[in-house]
């Protein structure tokens, strides 16, 4: 088989596994009477999951007017978390206890399984991803002696905590698509030329980087902030001066990492453990990461300054 072929169809049943999981969650939100907006949270679920496990399939229409329900549920606050199961903390000691240093090694293989098929296979970096997940998942079960009720319960509590910020990478991928088609970068680099001195690539450094930083605390996503910038800016006021494409396309996209750091877009990084240890600012993870963030961003500069040309 091709492996172009081979990627995209592992990388379709990986999407679909996300739909049973998330398929779930319906379930489970369905059963809980006590959930205060049981049906729409249910709705909420039921509609990603149709998404995932056969959104090919759907007309794009169709899957728009979804995406559109999906928003008014939000909107009208009726994706909320519903009664979860409590994890009994002197059980979880004493597994913890027993397992030692070995709980460590689920989350220690999903990098290196990921790394070593990326490095060594012609497969997709997010098919490595969804490969190394699975054989993980497989690898706990051995490890741990759990049950596959366990593993639903768990994945119910982790995509309730997390709600409607699930769809969030998907929308700030399709919100850079957008932006590009939409000539945006064009329109920051006209508005640009008239702030930045002609020939000052000092200057021009510092708007790159800060910008690709900026654009990805408003998408939340670096990828997507990285082909509007450097559009906009990298390519008329720092390639154009002489900086090193390679070097200076990287550094400007792990400046837009800067970003990452400071942003509740960014769900994934900075909402999603705050929601996971319940914490009560939802913002502290922010708040701690921002001086580094800073500093990191300093750095880039003067990188990109010295290194880049």
């Amino acid at each position: 088989m091709d492996i172009a072929v081979l990627s995209n169809t592992l990388l379709e049943i990986f999407y679909m596994m996300v739909g049973l999981y998330m398929g779930i969650t319906m379930i489970f939100t369905l059963k809980d009477t006590n959930h205060k907006t049981r049906i729409g949270t249910a709705t909420f679920w039921g509609i990603l999951s149709l998404v995932f496990l056969c959104g090919k399939y759907l007309p794009n229409t169709l899957v728009g007017i979804l995406v559109i329900i999906i928003a008014l549920l939000s909107l009208t606050k009726q994706i909320n978390v519903g009664t979860i199961k409590q994890l009994d903390e002197t059980f979880t000691q004493l597994k913890a206890d027993k397992l030692g240093l070995r709980i460590f090694i689920p989350s220690l293989s999903i990098a290196t399984i990921a790394m070593l098929i990326a490095s060594f296979t012609d497969l997709s970096g997010t098919v490595a991803i969804g490969i190394s997940s699975t054989l993980t998942l497989i690898l706990t079960f051995a490890i741990t002696k759990a049950s596959p009720k366990e593993l639903l319960e768990d994945t119910n509590r982790m995509y309730q905590s997390m709600g409607s910020f699930t769809v969030l990478p998907q929308l700030l991928a399709s919100l850079g698509a957008l932006f590009t088609a939409a000539g945006v970068g064009d329109k920051i680099s006209s508005i640009i030329s008239g702030v930045i001195p002609s020939g000052n690539i000092l200057a021009g450094v510092i708007a790159y980087c800060v910008g690709m930083a900026l654009f990805t605390m408003i998408m939340g996503n670096a990828f997507a902030a990285f082909s509007v910038i450097t559009v906009g800016v990298g390519v008329p006021f720092v390639f154009a001066q002489g900086g090193d494409p390679i070097v200076c396309s990287v550094l400007a996209l792990t400046a837009g990492y800067c970003g990452t750091l400071l942003t509740p877009m960014a769900a994934n990084f900075n909402v999603l453990p705050a929601a996971l240890l319940e914490l009560k600012d939802k913002n502290a993870v922010i708040k701690v990461q921002a001086p580094i963030a800073i500093i990191l961003l300093l750095v880039h500069i003067l990188l990109m300054y010295t290194l880049g040309f």
